[in-house]
């Protein structure tokens, strides 16, 4: 997965002139996370909601007119963004985007195509890439086994095992319990299986029969009558 597919394509952006709040209004009134700042068509810093709700309360808590006043009539732009920020190419990998991110303590990044600007990606963007790998916009059913040693062939078996029980395989994807360092392919992962179709309890059983420890598991209801009771989550005895 490339950044330029998911990013948000040509992006607000403001000069580093612009008052701070007047930036403060357009990223409430769009619902922003952040604002590239540009000059001359070059990307010159960034200015962050955070930014801006850590000044704001700096000056309510003062609460001397004088302060205020300062706040909405001269402070810029320019005198509070990040400078340089932290970029990502648009021919970057989410993966790549993702873990730098992490290192960095870094929630939004300006996405440049060589030295241009043509988006921004955030947080927002990776947790709605999780959402849609989780299955949250589809009510798929899930079970969660493991930690299992995912040699070859594991998850085949594990995914028509699931089919000969009634499930229509959705995703398989494992999730390691580490999160420092590379990972070893010998290292026991738990396997998330989503799908549609079937008796859960049903693909459950047929699992745990053939040798695979089931964790937990979560049934979508099928109808808009059962909304109070479409999510119970399971947990293995």
């Amino acid at each position: 997965m490339l950044v330029r597919n998911w990013m948000q394509p040509n992006p607000i952006t403001v000069p580093g002139s612009m008052l701070v709040s007047e930036a403060k209004r357009i990223i409430s009134e769009n619902n922003l996370h952040a604002l590239p700042v540009v000059e001359r068509d070059r990307l010159r810093g960034l200015v962050t909601r955070a930014n801006l709700l850590r000044m704001g309360g700096f000056v309510l808590r003062t609460q001397d007119p004088d302060e205020f006043s300062y706040f909405v009539t001269r402070v810029r732009v320019r005198d509070i963004m990040v400078r340089n920020p932290a970029t990502v190419q648009a021919t970057d990998s989410m993966d790549h985007c993702l873990r730098l991110g992490q290192e960095l303590g870094v929630a939004q990044f300006p996405v440049l195509d060589g030295e241009t600007l043509i988006g921004v990606i955030s947080a927002n963007e990776i947790f709605q890439i999780a959402a849609h790998c989780l299955g949250a916009w589809e009510h798929r059913s899930g079970i969660t086994i493991g930690p299992l040693r995912l040699g070859p062939g594991v998850a085949g078996r594990i995914a028509r095992i699931a089919e000969c029980a009634g499930a229509v395989v959705q995703a398989l994807y494992p999730v390691s319990e580490r999160h420092d360092g590379p990972h070893t392919d010998d290292e026991e992962r738990k396997l998330i299986l989503r799908f549609h179709g079937g008796t859960v309890a049903h693909v459950v059983d047929a699992l745990e029969a053939a040798g695979y420890p089931v964790l937990e598991w979560v049934e979508r209801g099928r109808g808009p009558t059962e909304a109070e009771h479409c999510s119970q989550l399971h947990l293995a005895a």
